[in-house]
């Protein structure tokens, strides 16, 4: 069983939806307009990432997360794979096999948005990062005007001197963005949000950009936080169900990760636990929470399958 969970039974709680006003309008608004809105969106994601929450897999929305922002820097870097190789690249690998490009950026976000941002965390953050970039952590905890304005000039301070590192000058940018809020762990916002052509611009373009991305990323983070507690609800009520051994590693495993293989994740010992169970029985758990609708089907392929909640 998924112990110590008060997960709502109404679901018509999840389902409040911010105010329109609040996502980006029209190209032609600007900074102060912009400004407010991002503000506006970042408080009503607070609610769901700044504290821990009985209803909503947190390490799941930031891996999910964490797989969009990987997407949006494969497309900054020119290469081709979207999220269904990505998904492959890293949920496909087997112990002492390496990623390739792609999947090596989805490995950096995914380290990322696991390292708690208390106590010693730029070093944490340095060990994750090419080492060229240790200079870059000197600026974490610089003060600018106001959040959004402070992970802006990180961002352009990292792609002055390194303008091929997209994918760690993002990362830098949301942990600064996360600290400043006070969020325990980095939530892909800019990661996620901010296009190409913004990664370009200084100045007040810049920090005018990345109000708008937060604003937008912020809102869709509000939207996949609800719909991922509603899909934790159902796997919550059908968990006790589940007579396979193991079942509730496996089902942890599930509100943490955004994809799960049966051969890899959970055969032959369910990852982040000592259990055994036989690839069939991974199979067939799978199939059954497939069938009890809680858990989707994500290549579409009759072999090598990926399951996420």
């Amino acid at each position: 069983m998924i112990q110590n969970r008060s997960i709502p039974l109404d679901d018509t709680a999840l389902d409040a939806r911010a105010p329109g006003w609040i996502a980006p309008g029209s190209a032609a608004d600007g900074l102060e307009a912009l400004a407010f809105r991002s503000g506006a969106a970042l408080a009503a994601l607070h609610p769901w990432v700044a504290t821990a929450r009985s209803d909503l897999p947190q390490a799941l929305l930031r891996d999910r997360l964490a797989l969009a922002a990987a997407e949006a820097c494969v497309r900054h870097a020119g290469r081709s794979e979207r999220i269904a190789e990505l998904r492959d690249e890293i949920h496909l690998l087997r112990p002492g096999e390496t990623p390739g490009p792609a999947g090596t950026i989805f490995a950096l976000w995914r380290r990322a948005v696991g390292l708690p941002l208390r106590g010693d965390w730029t070093a944490r953050m340095a060990e994750i990062l090419p080492d060229h970039l240790t200079g870059a952590m000197d600026g974490l905890t610089a003060t600018a005007d106001g959040p959004v304005a402070a992970a802006a000039a990180m961002l352009e301070t990292v792609l002055a001197d390194h303008p091929r590192e997209e994918a760690a000058a993002l990362i830098l940018a949301d942990a600064v963005l996360a600290r400043a809020l006070g969020w325990p762990q980095i939530v892909p916002l800019l990661g996620t949000g901010l296009p190409r052509r913004a990664l370009r611009a200084g100045g007040e373009g810049l920090r005018t950009e990345c109000h708008r991305a937060v604003a937008a990323a912020a809102l869709a983070a509000c939207r996949t936080a609800a719909d991922l507690a509603r899909r934790a609800a159902g796997l919550a009520r059908v968990e006790p169900k589940l007579r396979a051994k193991g079942s509730a590693a496996a089902v942890l495993l599930f509100l943490t990760e955004d994809a799960v293989s049966p051969s890899v994740a959970l055969s032959p010992i369910i990852r982040g636990s000592a259990l055994r169970m036989t690839d069939r029985a991974a199979r067939r758990l799978c199939d059954r929470l497939v069938e009890l609708g809680v858990v989707r089907e994500l290549t579409g392929r009759p072999s090598f399958r990926l399951y996420g909640l």
